[in-house]
């Protein structure tokens, strides 16, 4: 055998063709792997931590306040005596979890009432009577005239009907009763106030305002 006569085998040293066929067949590898990262990502992503369906009522995720969109923030439900009584959606511009800067920022903002039963007109104007009690002092007496407006055009609601009241900066807190509007009242203040009863340090439920909360 002379020196150097045999070549060295194909499977230790890869011929240069080899290779290339070698570093091809990495590279698509590669690419399939990371589109199969990049789905998983996208499918998780995808998935809101905060479901827009809560005991059967679906809400958007996204909605229109006289053309500002609004992004669901989360879902609570109000329960009493074991009874269902509604869901809620509080809609913003953009998500947060602090009760405080919602209540107090002077941005668009929206609650979103679906009944799941019904509720008399004085037991309507009862909650919201202890909600504004539970206000930080002195904001029920400095708002006494628009508080009284407010109960005044509430009503008995039934299964299935929705309520709505949203805020928007340098216009009103304006409350819709299945698409009707039933009363503009302008300022921050009420609106802060409104905001309360839901998302104030005393909440008449506290398991909606963590829903709402998206916690």
């Amino acid at each position: 055998m002379q020196p150097g006569g045999n070549k060295p085998s194909g499977l230790l040293f890869p011929s240069p063709c080899y290779h290339r066929v070698s570093s091809r067949s990495e590279e698509i590898h590669m690419r399939k792997t990371t589109l199969a990262f990049a789905l998983a990502a996208l499918l998780l992503f995808a998935v809101d931590v905060h479901p827009a369906t809560l005991n059967g009522i679906t809400m958007p995720d996204t909605v229109q306040a006289r053309g500002i969109p609004l992004v669901l923030n989360g879902m609570g439900l109000r329960t009493r005596f074991g009874f269902k009584i509604y869901v809620a959606g509080l809609y913003l511009q953009q998500k947060s979890a602090d009760p405080d800067a919602i209540i107090n920022a002077d941005a668009p903002k929206r609650i979103l009432m679906q009944f799941t039963r019904g509720v008399s007109k004085s037991q309507m104007t009862e909650a919201f009577n202890h909600g504004f009690d539970n206000s930080p002092p002195g904001a029920r007496d400095a708002l006494k005239a628009e508080i009284d407006r407010f109960l005044g055009q509430l009503d008995t609601v039934h299964e299935g009907d929705q309520m709505m009241f949203t805020y928007l900066p340098g216009t009103d807190t304006n409350f819709l009763m299945n698409g009707g509007e039933k009363l503009a009242i302008p300022g921050l203040p009420f609106g802060r106030l409104l905001f309360s009863v839901w998302l104030g340090p005393r909440p008449a439920a506290p398991e909606v305002k963590k829903g709402l909360l998206g916690q």
